[in-house]
């Protein structure tokens, strides 16, 4: 990996974790692909700007994690009952959280996806949404006490689980 601080090397790091994360959030590698580009499109546009910043990872991350959910709300709406049987495959736990997520308030369905999808500290979070520590922290508390909300009836036969790194249980 080249260590210049140019675009080109900065998408060799960036793209593989930009596709990762978009692939947890919508389970389908060539959308998270196309979700990746495009984040790094954006990025290249203002590289300028972005390649200079501390939180420069983390911009890129949430540009991807924004774009995947977009996507996700223009699917048509899945509702299926969950129960412990269905989180066997992953499939099926995979779009109950999907749904699950999007039931969350933005800054809650952002700071969850680049803390545990995204794999970002707290504090790079913080940075990357433009927020204090603790206000993530808030964010990530209820979060995932929604995500547990929403998905509990199905969880109580399964614990401890953590689905794509989010911790249910």
């Amino acid at each position: 990996m080249r260590e210049d601080g140019s675009f080109e090397a900065a998408f060799d790091e960036l793209f593989p974790r930009a596709v990762r994360l978009a692939n947890r959030l919508l389970g389908d590698r060539a959308a998270a692909e196309d979700v990746a580009a495009e984040a790094l499109a954006r990025a290249y546009a203002r590289w300028p700007k972005v390649g200079g910043l501390p939180y420069r990872d983390g911009w890129v991350l949430k540009v991807a994690t924004n774009l995947a959910i977009d996507r996700l709300r223009r699917r048509p709406p899945e509702v299926w009952p969950v129960t412990a049987a269905d989180f066997e495959d992953g499939v099926e736990l995979r779009i109950a959280l999907n749904a699950a997520l999007l039931t969350l308030a933005p800054r809650q369905r952002q700071a969850v996806a680049l803390r545990y999808l995204g794999g970002l500290s707290d504090q790079e979070v913080a940075q990357a949404l433009g927020i204090s520590l603790g206000s993530v922290k808030t964010h990530i508390h209820r979060g995932l006490k929604g995500l547990r909300g929403r998905l509990g009836a199905g969880l109580e036969e399964v614990t401890p689980i953590a689905v794509d790194g989010l911790p249910l249980a």
